[in-house]
């Protein structure tokens, strides 16, 4: 797979978030799916999505910086939302927030093997506290 063609898959996969699409999200993600040391496999992924979009009714995927080197991706990516309660521990209560998400992926097939994310946490601790 070409850098290209593994971009191209990549966004795919944004937009396919971006709508929401889980009956097409397994041409994007494998059924042995893990997330930061987890095995989630298809449907847990499916699943830690519908919970991050009911906890975020806002929530959108921002491709800020996109890296290929197959089977890598390294992407960071831009959120603003409001989240409805507690996120990531915090109390957010329908505030809005602007963080960042690092991430690399591993693509075997054209699928999305393993997953590895740090989100800023602490941007988020200083808006909530009154800075940024």
């Amino acid at each position: 797979m070409t850098k290209t063609e593994l971009e191209d898959i990549y966004r795919g996969y944004i937009a396919c978030l971006n709508r929401q699409d889980w009956a097409d999200l397994g041409q994007f993600v494998d059924d042995g799916a893990v997330h930061n040391g987890r095995r989630l496999g298809l449907e847990g992924y499916i699943a830690m999505l519908e919970r991050d979009f009911d906890d975020i009714p806002d929530l959108r995927f921002n491709v800020l910086m996109l890296v290929c080197d197959p089977p890598y991706v390294a992407c960071r990516l831009g959120f603003d939302c409001r989240p409805k309660a507690k996120f990531l521990g915090l109390d957010v209560n329908g505030g809005r927030i602007s963080f960042t998400e690092n991430v690399i992926y591993e693509f075997r097939g054209g699928r999305i093997v393993e997953v590895w994310s740090v989100i800023d946490k602490t941007a988020i601790e200083a808006q909530l506290a009154g800075g940024n």
